[in-house]
């Protein structure tokens, strides 16, 4: 299992960042992570694309799901089969929320190893392809101050600040109204509250104890998340892939609806 991980992650992403060192201009290591940052980002983003989608139709959707809570609040079984039922007609993954921390992870961990052996003193040439020179020494020093070899307190707190910016563009509102069946919601709102302080604070700890390059290319890793969350956002905005039509809407003077029954909100696939 090792050797699988070796060669298909690990191998792949020393040799690229080595390469990338040796081409870009002064064999500046901070730039070749930039480059290698944009290259995984590239990558994944198929699969960050959807991921992020999927979180926002989570939270389009809360509305419908406050209604079957209140609609079904005494048979649990039917609400979970209600619920099912809007999470397939919505082509929503109600755990869509840990896909990209579970998609990254292992480019991460790859990543700290490849930074691990191209920035420190270890030996590469047993782990360089033959057609990537090996430069022997690689100056860890970028923009004439950062050594990405040892910890810096600065791009901690620059990653910890984008984790923040990037953490509350997915949080959720907590529900206004005292209406039945917004309980889980707001208790949702709540931990995405405490996420939004937590996992920053999280960042900078760790950021602040590891090797600085390893920092940067979190720190440019949520970047590059936040822009791609805004641009999936405005995307699914103007293609009108989930319209939430409110509780009033379609509802006569009575507050019913057009057959005399009960109106709840409904959630429709446009396009």
């Amino acid at each position: 299992m090792l050797e699988i991980y070796n060669t298909i992650l690990y191998e792949p992403v020393l040799n690229l960042l080595i390469y990338l060192h040796n081409v870009v201009p002064g064999n500046d290591i901070g730039l070749a992570i930039l480059i290698l940052t944009v290259l995984i980002k590239v990558l994944l983003f198929p699969l960050n694309w959807q991921a992020i989608k999927s979180q926002k139709a989570l939270q389009d959707i809360q509305p419908k799901l406050e209604a079957l809570k209140k609609k079904y609040k005494g048979d649990k079984e039917k609400l979970t089969q209600e619920t099912m039922l809007l999470y397939k007609e919505q082509k929503v993954n109600p755990l869509s929320s840990c896909l990209p921390i579970l998609i990254q992870f292992p480019f991460l961990i790859a990543v700290y190893q490849a930074f691990r052996t191209g920035l420190g003193s270890n030996d590469m040439s047993e782990y360089l392809y033959t057609f990537v020179a090996n430069p022997e020494h690689v100056n860890t020093i970028t923009m004439y101050f950062f050594n990405l070899a040892e910890p810096s307190y600065i791009l901690a707190l620059l990653a910890g600040a984008a984790q923040f910016i990037q953490t509350k563009m997915l949080s959720t509102s907590k529900t206004k109204k005292k209406i039945p069946g917004a309980k889980d919601e707001n208790m949702m709102a709540s931990m995405n509250k405490n996420m939004l302080y937590f996992m920053p604070l999280i960042t900078i700890v760790i950021g602040s104890q590891l090797p600085a390059g390893l920092t940067l290319y979190w720190l440019l890793t949520t970047v590059f998340t936040a822009v791609q969350q805004k641009f999936v956002f405005a995307r699914m905005k103007k293609d009108g892939d989930i319209e939430v039509i409110g509780p009033d809407e379609g509802k006569g003077e009575s507050g019913k609806g057009k057959d005399g029954g009960d109106e709840t909100p409904e959630v429709k696939k446009l396009g």
